[in-house]
């Protein structure tokens, strides 16, 4: 039972314009800690008020905002950003 990671289109065109050693951090972050077999809430922090029931993964000075789907086991990257931008 492996979690699969899914990117939202504005997410995917964010986490392009990154530099590059960010974007293979943010890439294999989710791919060593998220999309494996268990609960990927772990390592993440719940979001409260407008984003309650999204959660929060850092990395580095970015964030990833994702809704997890418990339901499909998909993990979906809503928005990828460096933290002073992300929560405007």
């Amino acid at each position: 039972m492996t979690w699969s990671i899914e990117f939202d289109d504005a997410a995917a065109k964010e986490l392009r314009k990154l530099d590059g050693p960010i974007q293979h951090e943010i890439l294999r972050y989710l791919r060593e800690r998220i999309a494996t077999g268990e609960d990927p809430r772990r390592f993440g922090k719940p979001l409260s008020r407008e984003l309650a029931g999204l959660w929060r993964y850092r990395i580095r000075d970015h964030r990833l905002i994702c809704n997890i789907e418990d339901d499909s086991l998909v993990v979906l990257v809503l928005q990828v950003g460096h933290r002073k931008d992300i929560y405007d």
